[in-house]
């Protein structure tokens, strides 16, 4: 899948959402891109194999038909050509049908949805783990991890937010990404959720900024190669 690619002023736009959203809250907010959750060459392989072994059953029971067309092809037929036509073509095949499944429309295709969302959800979880997001002084980090290839997003806040915060507003602004996203809005949507996240935190009582505040967590965007 291509790099990610933000502006300079994409990043500064979210950066500076995650700011404003922290200006009336202790709650803690970061932002993690990756472009995909994890390596999903098993499956890619796998299709691969799969549409070489049907290719295969296919040129057998029609093995008459393609010996006379490559019959047709050659001044000096030899049986030896068709020998060689099924060792290589299976090879040939599976080769271009996994490159074909590393397009991330296929991707998302071939790789089973319960498996995309597994793995993004696990490495989202790894990441609140790697960034401190669960070491804040009252635990009120939140994590938006948005996982491209698979086009998930993972809202994850801490256990101080989570008892107070009903679910359903995390999916709405979850949803809010996703269709920004999906519309080619990504930095504006993003933003907007972000900024949602700090009103919800900040109309709550239980997350009061304090006098002697400060950021536990850097505010730029994370952006992750694997």
């Amino acid at each position: 899948m291509r790099k990610l690619k933000f502006s300079k002023e994409d990043l500064r736009k979210i950066s500076n959402s995650v700011k404003e959203a922290e200006s009336t809250t202790s709650g803690e907010i970061k932002v993690a891109f990756i472009k995909e959750s994890y390596d999903y060459a098993k499956y890619e392989v796998i299709f691969a194999l799969f549409t070489g072994i049907i290719y295969l059953i296919t040129i057998f029971l029609f093995q008459n038909q393609v010996e006379t067309i490559i019959r047709n092809m050659s001044w000096d037929y030899s049986p030896f050509y068709l020998t060689v036509f099924f060792g290589i073509s299976p090879f040939v095949v599976m080769t271009i049908f996994y490159l074909v499944a590393n397009i991330p429309f296929v991707d998302r295709l071939i790789i089973p949805g319960r498996i995309q969302r597994k793995k993004v959800n696990e490495r989202a979880v790894r990441y609140f783990i790697e960034s401190g997001v669960h070491t804040t002084r009252d635990r009120t980090g939140i994590l938006i991890f948005l996982s491209f290839l698979e086009k998930r997003v993972e809202l994850l806040a801490d256990s101080g937010i989570n008892a107070r915060i009903p679910q359903e507003k995390w999916d709405g602004i979850v949803s809010h990404i996703i269709e920004g996203i999906s519309s080619g809005n990504t930095v504006e949507n993003l933003t907007e959720s972000v900024l949602e996240c700090g009103k919800l935190l900040s109309e709550s009582e239980n997350f009061p900024i304090k006098p002697d505040d400060t950021n536990e967590l850097k505010d730029d965007v994370s952006i992750l190669e694997e």
